[in-house]
């Protein structure tokens, strides 16, 4: 009786510590997530005015500016990053689910995958410049997509797997029992079912994808003026703060504060609606 009530502290003891550690590195980690935002905040408020959004870049040792153009390429760069690595990621996720599960080919993308998603985002935009941006002659937003294409495909379709794993296999056998046949399983139920978790990996992925700038340096670059053309140059906003934040201007160093909470704004405003969205659809 003695030696278990003994073994029932010690654990006991132990179970206290292990709480308490958890709960000491989530206050730690709070504190100085909150620390972070406050600065941001504290920063970027104060340089949001209407210029912020009609006002291009300024040209050094000038007041004023905006970042308009910064802001119309950072949006044309992820959109189209977007549009072109949302299906391939989705449609490769599936295929490494339902179709090669056990195959070589499944393993070996998977192992590409693994590497693409542990590789510095700088590699890649190296890699894009040596064959796109040096083959060609010019830099491009184009240049700049196929770089983020590169960092985001990976992130979706490891999490398109991970989720359409989660789904059961009795709502696959349902399916097949009623004679649906295998293209249909995938796309009209367990994708269905697992949408909600896909649509988390898509947000990651343009979460990360939206302040990466070694990429960019090496691929759209910049562009100070007002331009919509892919085939050249462009402004964005990862480029226009890296270099606004180490210059020797104050309005320079006042814009890249405000680009960086245009940025965090931007990601939070999509995880909020993606969230209270899906909500809907299921209580639907």
């Amino acid at each position: 009786m003695e030696m278990n009530k003994q073994l029932y502290m010690k654990r006991r003891i132990t179970s206290m510590l292990g709480l308490a550690f958890s709960m000491t590195a989530m206050a730690i980690g709070l504190a100085v997530l909150i620390w972070i935002l406050y600065v941001l905040f504290s920063n970027g408020l104060s340089a949001l005015d209407g210029n912020l959004f009609t006002s291009d870049t300024p040209a050094p040792g000038t007041e004023g500016g905006g970042l308009r153009n910064a802001i119309v390429g950072s949006l044309m760069i992820v959109g189209l990053t977007v549009l072109v690595a949302t299906p391939v990621g989705i449609l490769a996720g599936i295929y490494l689910t339902e179709y090669g599960d056990e195959s070589k080919t499944a393993e070996l993308t998977r192992f590409v995958t693994d590497i693409m998603l542990s590789a510095p985002s700088i590699v890649l935009g190296l890699f894009v410049y040596a064959i796109a941006v040096a083959t060609v002659g010019n830099f491009s937003g184009y240049a700049g997509s196929l770089a983020l294409s590169l960092i985001a495909v990976p992130v979706i379709m490891r999490t398109t797997e991970n989720m359409l794993r989660l789904v059961p296999g009795s709502l696959r056998e349902a399916a097949f029992a009623l004679g649906a046949p295998r293209w249909k399983v995938s796309t009209f139920i367990t994708l269905r079912a697992a949408r909600s978790g896909v649509m988390t990996g898509l947000l990651l992925a343009v979460a990360r994808i939206s302040g990466e700038t070694a990429p960019l340096l090496f691929t759209a670059l910049n562009n100070q003026f007002f331009s919509t053309d892919m085939g050249s140059p462009m402004a964005n906003l990862p480029v226009v703060i890296y270099q606004f934040a180490m210059s020797p201007y104050d309005n320079w160093v006042r814009l890249a504060w405000a680009g960086a909470l245009l940025i965090t704004l931007t990601v939070l405003v999509l995880n909020v609606l993606a969230r209270v969205f899906f909500r809907e659809k299921v209580s639907a």
